[in-house]
């Protein structure tokens, strides 16, 4: 998997790049990433990337002609998306996340910064992503999210392949509890399932968990599961 940054500010990147799974992911070949600065793809002489806005507001906008410049210098590959990390976009989740883990060999991702890009970037965007219904400084935080959610999906990333089957969101149900040693901690005791060795006893407890978990914490998230649990068993 190839991702492309476009950011004005690739040193964000830095620690993202060399730590933790994303780290060991990039060192092994399974994703490669490159930061490009549109910063670079500049004309004038004081390198400018934003103007105010036609019709007056607050702030200043990215604008078009650098962006387009730093997207067009890349390499295409086939399967391409090229993304915009905005609010106004879809939200980020697993099912997307998983998706373009699937689905492409290559990620371009825009990332925005002042009050927002020239409309007209559009015209190169795939799709809009958001990490939620908040405003932050600039797109990198966002980029670096769908980057990481993206990476831990591909073959080779994590260890155990059924961690990634066995979390929070893969079957529409959060997580269930979990727990390790000591079995008693102040006072606080492992369930005695999970140490009966049952393993049938300890699925069905699990499950009843990630039904309970849910419902608690995201009863939007039981509702959407119920309806494709009926759906499945008509």
């Amino acid at each position: 998997m190839r991702f492309d940054i476009v950011t004005l500010f690739p040193d964000c990147f830095t620690s993202v790049l060399t730590t933790g799974l994303i780290g060991k992911a990039l060192a092994k070949q399974i994703a490669q990433v490159h930061l490009i600065n549109p910063r670079d793809f500049t004309t004038d002489k004081h390198r400018k990337v934003d103007d105010e806005p036609y019709g007056g507001g607050v702030g200043m906008l990215m604008k078009p002609e650098p962006i387009f410049a730093a997207v067009e210098s890349l390499p295409a590959l086939h399967r391409r998306e090229v993304i915009m990390m905005s609010p106004q976009g879809q939200t980020m989740n697993q099912p997307l996340l998983r998706e373009l883990a699937t689905n492409y060999d290559q990620l371009v991702v825009i990332c925005g910064h002042y009050e927002g890009v020239d409309e007209r970037v559009l015209h190169l965007v795939d799709r809009e992503v958001s990490l939620g219904d908040f405003i932050l400084t600039g797109g990198e935080i966002p980029a670096m999210a769908l980057m990481n959610g993206v990476v831990r999906l591909l073959p080779g990333t994590v260890g155990k392949v059924e961690s990634l089957t066995a979390e929070s969101f893969e079957e529409g149900l959060l997580d269930y509890p979990q727990y390790t040693r000591p079995a008693v901690f102040r006072g606080w005791k492992v369930p005695e399932v999970l140490l009966s060795g049952n393993h049938a006893a300890i699925y069905k407890w699990r499950y009843e968990q990630q039904i309970t978990r849910t419902r608690l914490r995201r009863p939007d998230l039981l509702k959407s599961w119920e309806h494709k649990h009926s759906e499945h068993q008509e």
